[in-house]
């Protein structure tokens, strides 16, 4: 833990166990944040011990953010340094895929938990303290799977358009008190996600991926620049979002479908 003598900025990365949470982390480390990372996974301690490598001062809490007892772990530890959150990365989530009807609802719901509802509560126990300080950035982890309805995939589709408007809100909201918040918006990623959420026999899950710390390098620098969002990755990710702004949600439904549904199913 942090002293109050410490003079680096202080970051909170979740979902900083591995992929792009791991590498927003690194990002800051290597920028001279000290960080608090939080993951429920025990790929956790690894994690730790590579950010410590880089340089910074790391103090990991292995909770889930699913709950309101696993956000409220997360907030204790946070109020516990004595420096202000200067970087907020909200970047936790889950998916399960497969047809809603077929899937398991509390499958469903913990996606919610996870990705909704953990992101709200834990905006809303440390934005007011940037507001009321006048200082910081925030940096929500959506998809460009935001513009999109997801067969399949349509309670994950669902959370990451919330937390995308969820972001650009807040940041109109905070538009004149000194904190930013930017959306960062990856495409398909080399991460564990497609493997946890059940989708290795999709195309998607098959499909040339991009390299999470490219992604994440994209996400802190679009975060210091202060920007609304930025699509991250491939040029294939912008021109599919800028597909989906002009298409109906019909056809950019049934082409998601085609992409998400297993390949012994299609």
């Amino acid at each position: 833990m942090a002293t109050a003598t410490t003079t680096r900025p202080l970051g909170v990365v979740t979902g900083a166990s591995s992929g792009i949470g791991f590498e927003l982390a690194r990002q800051l480390a290597e920028h001279d944040f000290d960080l608090i990372i939080a993951a429920e996974d025990a790929e956790l301690d690894p994690a730790t011990a590579r950010l410590r490598n880089a340089g910074a001062s790391v103090e990991p809490v292995r909770t889930d953010l699913g709950t309101s007892e696993g956000v409220e772990q997360l907030v204790k530890t946070i109020e516990a340094d004595p420096r202000p959150v200067d970087a907020l990365l909200i970047n936790a989530g889950i998916g399960v895929e497969g047809p809603f009807v077929e899937t398991e609802l509390r499958e469903q719901l913990r996606v919610v938990d996870v990705n909704v509802k953990g992101a709200v509560q834990l905006a809303g126990r440390v934005l007011p303290g940037m507001a009321r300080r006048g200082a910081g950035r925030v940096m929500f982890t959506s998809s460009i799977a935001a513009t999109m309805p997801g067969p399949n995939m349509a309670t994950y589709n669902a959370s990451k358009s919330f937390v995308y408007s969820l972001s650009q809100a807040l940041r109109t909201e905070l538009k004149d008190s000194g904190v930013t918040v930017t959306a960062l918006m990856p495409g398909p990623t080399e991460t564990e996600f497609f493997e946890r959420a059940g989708m290795e026999d999709t195309k998607l899950g098959q499909a040339k991926k991009d390299d999470p710390a490219d992604v994440a390098r994209e996400g802190f620098e679009a975060m210091m620049a202060g920007k609304d969002h930025v699509v991250a990755g491939s040029f294939k990710n912008r021109i599919q979002v800028a597909a989906a702004t002009v298409l109906p949600d019909t056809v950019t439904a049934a082409a998601h479908g085609k992409m998400s549904e297993p390949a012994s199913g299609g």
